[in-house]
């Protein structure tokens, strides 16, 4: 399988260049030159298994199929649930896709934990080293760290926008050792946070110094691990799904637009969002306006600019590279645009939603006082979306987060604050080590570079 670069100006690669490079060198994101067709995995019985058939096409080539079932079944194992991701029945034709059984309780485990052993795996192939860079608006970070402490030729800098995430959130990332993992508080949002790390890609002599990787879902490996789950939730129900996605850099939902196109059976692919409502608005009126960030109860999804959404705009403009880039770069410099064939190409494959933190809330205590069933808040705008759109069922929501990652949020909807696992109290009680930056790249930059003078 070979890649191409949304913008249309960098070579073709193959999978294990795209997952080391993460950003293109023309500043697009990679992209199969075609998706394969889904493989049949029966009723998903194994995950693994599933997993394994359904991304083996991406990896073709570069990766033996033994080796990448090996890295995916000791990947997968590190999950408390023997099903990865169980789906839980609430009523009315309408289930949870629980994505946080994996080491910090958040559904970018699922595709992190991969992650981890593959930079590893591939690395020592090599006989090279990487400087991972990456902004999280929480559990990205968390998952990161967690997937890449203490890995061999691998040094990892997370940006986070300082008060603007939870403390448990916060606190898994910071409370790691590990000598390679550098977390970095910067002052301004998320979206300052990518905007950095894009501009460090953008550097083409830093970046090549330095051998800069990715992290993030804009590394089509992140992508291409969460397309598993939507296809086995199918599977697994053995019907047509509409599926409710919290979404906020438009990843998530990506993922299963892509096992859609693979012949996935979805029906439908809700966009849930909160206060920071960029994707819906541009879904009701066709234009996508940034507006100053909103901090939210749900703040994984506090975003005004999804980096996924690229992708679909280079589908949808006909795998145009250069219309593409004029398409992002007339958003970015003018703050918004109005281009009515992606906007009709967005509408015909999502419908949105907007929810409320009060309107969360209220899902939440109503689940926990019908069904004690405990979500966290970004898994309520989900739910609450399905609520306003009332689509056929069955409806899937992605259940993003384990409750206790979000106590305070839960406490003020139900009254009391969930029970915390082991895993993450350690995480609690222990001291942490974070350091505090403005937002500057050259101040970044400087921190990085001299990090690696010492690594």
């Amino acid at each position: 399988m070979r890649y191409v670069s949304t913008r249309g100006k960098a070579p073709l690669v193959g999978f294990t260049d795209q997952l080391l490079e993460g950003l293109a060198p023309d500043g697009g994101l990679y992209l199969p030159e075609e998706f394969p067709p889904l493989a049949d995995i029966g009723s998903a019985a194994d995950y693994t298994d599933a997993a394994v058939r359904i991304t083996l096409p991406f990896v073709a080539g570069d990766i033996p199929a033994d080796d990448w079932g090996m890295l995916l079944e000791n990947a997968y194992r590190r999950f408390e649930s023997p099903e990865v991701t169980p789906l839980v029945d609430i009523g009315n034709d309408h289930f949870l896709l629980e994505l946080f059984h994996g080491p910090t309780l958040a559904f970018k485990d699922i595709a992190m934990q991969v992650l981890g052993d593959l930079f590893e795996y591939e690395l020592k192939r090599r006989a090279t080293s990487v400087t991972v860079i990456g902004a999280t608006s929480g559990d990205t970070g968390a998952a990161a760290v967690q997937a890449l402490a203490d890995r061999q030729g691998i040094e990892l800098f997370m940006l986070f926008p300082d008060g603007g995430i939870s403390e448990a959130q916060r606190r898994q990332m910071t409370t790691c050792q590990a000598a390679n993992v550098h977390n970095l508080a910067v002052d301004g949002s998320f979206d300052d946070c990518q905007d950095l790390v894009k501009a460090m890609f953008s550097d083409e002599a830093f970046r090549n110094r330095h051998g800069l990787s990715a992290v993030n879902s804009i590394n089509w490996a992140r992508v291409m691990m969460q397309v598993v789950y939507y296809a086995v939730a199918v599977a697994r129900l053995n019907r047509p799904i509409t599926f409710s996605v919290p979404t906020g850099n438009f990843g998530n939902v990506y993922a299963g637009h892509v096992a859609r196109r693979m012949g996935a059976d979805i029906k439908g692919l809700i966009i849930a969002s909160n206060r920071n409502d960029i994707l819906t608005r541009f879904h009701a009126e066709s234009v996508m306006e940034i507006r100053d960030v909103v901090r939210t109860t749900s703040p994984s999804m506090d975003i005004q600019v999804s980096s996924n959404l690229e992708r679909f705009v280079f589908e949808a403009l006909g795998h145009d590279g250069s219309a593409t880039e004029a398409f992002m770069t007339e958003f970015r410099s003018n703050q918004s645009i109005a281009d009515p064939t992606v906007a009709d190409a967005y509408r015909n494959a999502f419908s949105a939603a907007m929810v409320t933190d009060a309107e969360g809330s209220e899902v939440i205590a109503d689940l926990a006082a019908r069904l004690n069933v405990l979500i966290d808040p970004h898994t309520a705008i989900g739910v609450g979306a399905v609520g306003k759109l009332k689509p056929e069922g069955p409806v899937v929501t992605l259940a993003t987060a384990h409750p206790a990652k979000f106590s305070d949020a839960i406490a003020a909807a139900t009254g009391d604050k969930p029970a915390v696992p082991d895993r993450l109290q350690a995480a609690l009680n222990a001291p942490e080590t974070f350091q505090s930056v403005p937002r500057d790249l050259e101040t970044i930059k400087s921190i990085i570079a001299q990090s690696r003078q010492e690594f």
